[in-house]
């Protein structure tokens, strides 16, 4: 990315904007350099690929949702200020959410899967509890659950992320932030939810939603958090209509709805949105006259590129950029908030690509150079109905393989051609489903590890050794085969390093630290100091 109207400013030039008080909508903010208000937008997942597939489509499919109009993400690039930022763990290579949230979220190196902790295992001071210890209002948003690796780093410690019930009761007894709005209510209920009757558990129950626990005690996280002055939301009815001071919504027993699910949804289908969410969290946190820290995440763009699944990626960034449209309708006129949009890495590898499938044949041109010849390119560079061939994917893989071994253990090369060639665009052949279902020794197998302690093993023909997650590398193979037919290409199942983009509007003072090239830990650190008022 570029940076965008402000590149070539000199340091006077910069001075005499930061001393102007006028504020123009679609601009960054000349105010006097103070942040009131900070707002952290993570794309998980998000690298320049993710944000290029949301563009291309948003610019050039030919049906487009957009019809002309900009992205959210591409209105804040134009007006404030963009970079890239390296996100890489204290002694490693590649990041994990965990460790990347956690850096984002304390200005301090960690480890791989830690959750606000520093590089030594020392719980750190994160933006949220800084937030608090200034009498400022605090939020989490996540589309996945709240007590997944990325909301978990900004308001508990704990040695793993995979200590999900540790950090539901850090959540409710410790931080207290005063919105928390997600998935996963199955970590706040006791081990015993699904035989008790209370209140709360009928609400849930009410909603649609399971009360089957997630604990292994009989600890009641939410009638703990009663006590402690919050009120629920468990449907988006209930969100729209209540307002409270201290809300917790847990809308979902564990994951909320995917993109394609909510963007082709029924009508009665009532959960909230991200965009809900974070209008939401804007409107109770902004009534604090000393402002608010709050943390938005898009986190199932990573669930996609984990997958190798471009549909819904594609869906995953439209739902992304409809929270970032009400982020910008909120803070448009405002010359006392930072918004900082980025990512905790990029997912997959992903990319469009050309290929020597499908070449087209020779066609004419209207031009003066082909009055004699024919237009005539040597290999197949894409057609542009890709883009809204991906936008009509019915159900994402998770889906498309739950329909395709039904009541069975294991699909068969039928019954899985039938069910990718329903719900996506992209048909497939029998060698394509077999090449889908075909097995292997597990070469990497380690006894008890959570994905590699099978015998056998999905068989991948490149990049093997970066498919990870057991037999859901099925579901990547799905993605890897339909490649050809879409002019995509992934290289891996996990997280990349590519750097990440920074996008950062506000009051130019504090939105230009974030130019140029930086580390997460850098980032970390600048909006801590933003947000304290230390920075220079």
């Amino acid at each position: 990315m570029k940076n965008l109207r402000i590149a070539g400013v000199s340091l006077l030039a910069l001075s005499l904007l930061s001393a102007c008080v006028m504020t123009q909508p679609g601009t960054a903010q000349q105010g006097p350099g103070k942040v009131k208000n900070l707002i952290l937008m993570i794309g998980d997942g998000m690298g320049p690929q993710q944000v290029g597939l949301l563009e291309e489509y948003a610019r050039r499919a030919p049906h487009s949702r957009y019809q002309g109009s900009a992205t959210a993400i591409s209105t804040f690039a134009s007006a404030g200020i963009t970079g890239f930022s390296l996100h890489g763990p204290y002694d490693a290579l590649v990041v994990d959410s965990a460790c990347s949230a956690t850096q984002l979220a304390t200005g301090l190196p960690s480890r791989s899967e830690m959750i606000g902790l520093d590089a030594e295992g020392n719980p750190a001071k994160t933006l949220l509890e800084r937030a608090k210890a200034m009498g400022k209002s605090t939020g989490l948003v996540s589309d996945t659950r709240m007590t997944h690796a990325t909301p978990a780093a900004f308001i508990a410690h704990q040695a793993h992320r995979s200590m999900e019930n540790e950090i539901a009761e850090q959540m409710v007894m410790s931080n207290q932030a005063d919105v928390l709005m997600s998935g996963g209510v199955g970590y706040f209920l006791p081990a015993d939810a699904a035989q008790r009757h209370d209140p709360i558990l009928q609400r849930i129950r009410n909603a649609g939603i399971s009360t089957k626990s997630k604990r292994d005690d009989n600890k009641h996280l939410l009638q703990e958090a009663e006590n402690l002055g919050y009120q629920f939301a468990f449907n988006r009815d209930e969100l729209i209509s209540n307002s409270p001071n201290k809300l917790i919504g847990l809308f979902a027993s564990s994951a909320m709805q995917d993109g394609i699910t909510y963007h082709g949804r029924d009508a009665n289908i009532n959960e909230p949105s991200l965009r809900d969410m974070t209008v939401k969290a804007l409107e109770i946190l902004s009534r604090d006259p000393n402002g608010f820290f709050l943390m938005i995440e898009g986190g199932q763009i990573d669930w996609a590129g984990h997958n190798n699944d471009a549909g819904m990626m594609l869906h995953e960034m439209l739902k992304f950029d409809e929270a970032i449209q009400a982020v910008y309708d909120w803070v448009r006129y405002r010359n006392d908030t930072l918004v900082v949009i980025t990512a905790d890495h990029e997912t997959g590898g992903f990319g469009f690509s050309y290929s020597r499938k499908d070449v087209a044949p020779p066609s004419t041109l209207p031009g003066s150079a082909f009055e004699d010849k024919a237009f005539y390119p040597n290999f197949n560079f894409g057609d542009l109905s890709v883009l809204d061939k991906l936008y009509a994917q019915k159900k994402n893989f998770y889906g498309i393989w739950r329909e395709a071994h039904g009541s069975n253990d294991f699909p068969t090369v039928e019954s899985l051609m039938q069910a990718v060639n329903a719900n996506t665009e992209f048909p497939i052949n029998e060698a394509d489903a077999k090449r889908v279902l075909e097995r292997e020794a597990n070469e990497y197998q380690i006894d008890g590890h959570k994905t590699l302690s099978g015998d056998a093993f999905p068989k991948v023909y490149d990049f093997k050794e970066f498919y990870v997650y057991g037999d859901d590398v099925h579901q990547n193979l799905i993605g890897r085969v339909q490649g050809k037919y879409q002019n995509i290409v992934w290289s891996t199942g996990t997280h990349t390093h590519t750097p990440v983009p920074v996008i950062a509007w506000g009051p130019m003072r504090a939105a230009s630290q974030f130019r140029g090239i930086n580390t997460h830990v850098e980032l970390g650190s600048r909006m801590a100091a933003l947000l304290e008022g230390t920075t220079k």
